[in-house]
This record gives structure tokens, sequence and C-alpha cells, in this order.
């Protein structure tokens, strides 16, 4: 299992990881399955130039190797155990939730219940 450490800060018990595993199965799939009004996040940043470079899959889906690659990447983007300060989830959520003004792909999450921000929250909590 491949884990991103965090150092932990001032009022952490001990440092948190993200579980690879659960990116695999539950989050990467996020980023290239179309929700009706949303464009897939693949679409922008498959190759891009900016912080949330991701892999591109093959016919037959990711590789390993991609995989572990998009682990990286997206892992850079949250703060374990906090998805309310998590890039990842601040970026494309809408300014009155709290998102960041800026996230040139639009907005992915019209609230913090959109059921997809929930799922990437959990993943970043720690649970299964």
């Amino acid at each position: 299992v491949v884990a991103a450490p965090c150092v932990a800060g001032p009022g952490y018990a001990a440092a948190q990881t993200l579980d690879y595993e659960v990116f695999k199965a539950n989050i990467q799939p996020i980023f290239v399955t179309h929700r009706e009004g949303y464009t897939r996040c693949m679409v922008c940043h498959a190759g891009a130039n900016n912080a949330m470079r991701l892999e591109r899959p093959g016919a037959s889906g990711f590789t390993e190797e991609q995989s572990k690659k998009n682990f990286e990447t997206v892992s850079r983007l949250v703060v374990p155990g906090k998805p309310d300060e998590s890039h990842l989830l601040l970026y494309p959520l809408v300014p009155q939730e709290g998102g960041s003004a800026y996230h040139s792909g639009g907005r992915q999450w019209p609230s913090k219940q959109d059921p997809t921000w929930q799922k990437i929250a959990r993943w970043i909590k720690g649970e299964k």
C-alpha cells in the first residue's frame, strides 16, 4: 500500500496518511466519470501544466504506474484529515460554499453536500 505522509502540526496527535487503494478504487474514477452538466476532470487535467496534472488512462483503464502517479499528484493537493483545507476540494467548489475564487475549469461542486465532494472528503478524512 502506498501512503502519502503528512507532517503532524500543532494539535495533531499523529501524522495521517491517505489510502492508495481507496484512492485507486473510489477517487481516481471520479476524474474520468461524466456527470451531467459537468466536464470530466480528465478533459482539462490530463497532461495539464498545473498542479493537478493527471495521467490519461488507456483503453483498458489506468495502469498501476499511472494510478501511482495520479495518487502522488492528488496527494499534494490535500491536507490529510482536513477536507476543508484541501485544494482538491476547494478549487472546484462554488465560492459561496467556501470554494476558491479561482478554478479555470468551472465549478464541479455546487455545495459540500454534493455526493462526489463528500466521497473525496471521506477519503481525505481517512474513512474507508
